[in-house]
């Protein structure tokens, strides 16, 4: 009999299995093994565990008028999954349940509940280090039948009856229960990392295709960016078609569908629209659900994520499958994940942008700086020579009019440094006829570093800082002193002078905000784009000493992708 009845019970456990594997469906899962149950998550724990206690209790096989159940492992669960008020709890509802069921057991099993789930409840209460494994809820489960089997025996009456009861549905209860116990905890740990797994690799994925379309979505959001983008997705995931939109317009569309979803053209489906118009995600497992008006389109269901700027919808990414009802929640996870991922690329390219901006707003500052000062004296000194030296005029003129022409370029872009060169040896000719042999100049250039990219209008300030703070306080004038150096992976530029240098206290703030907009417009700006184009590393490096002279070093890499350079602002590679 007890063999039999063991074998009765083990086969009455698939309600077990079926309601673990209800709770490793629950979104609230991840909550449970955590230990960061809400209120309703463990009121849901309560009732659900608490109900398939009482299904234990209706499934039992009758004995002496005593019921052997499984009855034990819904509240033993809750105790481990909630901690001790969901077992308690859960020990309730089915204690109860059992008690109004009479018999001269009743109390004793209603008891026991409410004391398996206790104890459940204390073990996970105990147990730190995660979630409950199942050789610890085994042995719960174990100790939890023992004490049902000690409660009966104290207090069911009379206790020849209860011995008997004990004798035949102890070892099977102990036995079957506790591995029944131990088995819910397993597949819901297991179901835990399955998911846990998957998330995993989603985010790879996710921050695999993010990782190779950053690149293109820094240029912003266009035809060129947004096709490959979705080439990349495309080819890195199992769809029929991706797209993306801006609010207008259809800028890249990939597969199935692109014979009629043309980049340019109006947006064709009513998903895209409404995820427009709300800035919410649209789930379209039908063609009808899609909305495209392209009466042949062969794509059947589809996740429509917005693209965001801030607050702002700017566009959507959409995934296609041909087949109807096929998007998964795997796909709707992973879209999720590149939409907010583009959208801080995408973010990310704004403040790039914008700070290009101000870094141009800054550059146009110091040429209005410049010109005005340079210029007036610039024409005095040729209208002292028109007269007496007509040629040294004109070529003066020639040299202005070089000057003007290069720091009134439009754009930002790189050029060689011989160009950069060429603007400070024009500036240096106005320069040196106006101060005669008071101006030195000296020019040491390694060959080799002529080639490599710089940005405009970065030396010539620095020049003009050194003449204007450096030499002309200096009644007997002084000497500049430019060198170019070509290292493994960059170039060097010194430009030093013999002038009256800079005091301690004010070389320690020269470069600083508020000192250098107030000073040295030209050093400050020249030092922010500078670490604004290669990195912090590549800041101005400021030597002086009172008396003694000034020297700057300004350093520019050959390489850009390694050393952290925009790309769209320098070359590859240089001399």
């Amino acid at each position: 009999m007890t063999w039999s009845l063991a074998l009765t019970l083990a086969e009455r456990l698939s309600l077990i299995a079926t309601a673990a594997f209800v709770i490793s469906r629950t979104p609230a899962l991840g909550r449970i093994l955590s230990r960061q149950l809400t209120i309703l998550d463990k009121l849901l724990l309560i009732l659900v565990l608490g109900g398939l206690g009482i299904l234990g209790t209706y499934a039992a096989v009758p004995i002496y008028d005593a019921l052997a159940n499984s009855r034990v492992v819904g509240v033993m669960v809750a105790g481990l999954l909630g901690g001790p008020l969901v077992g308690i709890g859960a020990g309730l509802v089915a204690g109860v349940h059992r008690y109004f069921m009479g018999g001269f057991t009743a109390f004793s099993c209603g008891l026991a509940a409410v004391a398996e789930g206790t104890l459940g409840g204390l073990v996970q209460h105990y147990y730190r280090r995660g979630p409950v494994p199942w050789h610890v809820a085994l042995v719960a489960g174990l100790t939890g039948e023992v004490l049902q089997m000690v409660i009966i025996l104290l207090t069911a009456r009379p206790f020849s009856k209860a011995w008997a009861l004990v004798q035949i549905i102890g070892l099977p209860m102990i036995l079957v229960n506790s591995i029944g116990v131990a088995i819910f905890m397993l597949i819901v740990k297991t179901a835990a990392e399955q998911r846990e797994r998957i998330a995993a690799c989603q985010a790879q994925q996710a921050l695999r295709i993010a990782t190779q379309t950053l690149p293109f979505l820094r240029q912003g959001l266009n035809r060129e960016s947004a096709g490959q983008t979705a080439r990349i997705i495309y080819n890195s995931v199992k769809l029929a078609a991706v797209a993306i939109t801006n609010e207008r317009e259809i800028l890249a569309h990939v597969g199935t569908g692109s014979d009629h979803h043309h980049p340019g053209n109006p947006i064709l489906t009513s998903a895209t629209l409404q995820a427009l118009a709300t800035g919410e995600v649209q789930l379209a497992q039908t063609k009808g659900e899609i909305g495209c008006r392209e009466k042949g389109c062969r794509l059947g269901s589809a996740v429509v994520v917005p693209l965001k700027r801030r607050d702002e919808t700017i566009g959507t990414l959409k995934l296609y499958h041909e087949r109807e009802n096929s998007i998964t929640p795997v796909d709707l996870e992973l879209a999720c994940g590149l939409a907010h991922l583009f959208s801080t690329q995408l973010e990310l390219a704004e403040l790039e942008y914008q700070a290009q901006l101000r870094s141009r707003a800054e550059l146009k500052a110091l040429q209005a700086q410049v010109h005005p000062h340079f210029l007036f004296n610039a024409l005095n000194t040729i209208v002292s020579l028109v007269r007496t030296r007509p040629d040294k005029a004109r070529e003066l003129l020639i040299k202005l009019a070089s000057f003007f022409r290069y720091s009134l370029r439009k754009d930002d872009a790189p050029i060689p440094l011989s160009e950069e060169l060429a603007h400070v040896e024009a500036y240096l000719a106005i320069e040196g006829t106006r101060f005669g042999s008071k101006l030195q100049v000296v020019q040491l250039v390694d060959p080799a570093a002529l080639t490599c990219p710089v940005p405009a209008f970065t030396l010539q300030p620095v020049v003009e800082n050194a003449i204007k703070h450096g030499l002309q306080p200096k009644r007997e004038g002084g000497k500049i002193k430019i060198t170019a150096e070509d290292r493994l992976e960059e170039v060097v530029v010194t430009i030093e002078d013999n002038g009256v240098g800079i005091p301690p206290e004010e070389l320690d703030k020269i470069l600083l905000p508020g000192y250098g907009r107030g000073h040295g417009l030209g050093l400050f700006i020249v030092n922010e784009r500078l670490k604004g184009l290669y990195g912090p590393k590549y800041a101005l490096q400021v030597h002086s000493t009172p008396g003694g002279g000034t020297k700057v070093l300004l350093r520019f890499p050959k390489r850009t992708c390694s050393q952290g350079v925009k790309e769209d602002a320098l070359y590859s590679c240089c001399g």
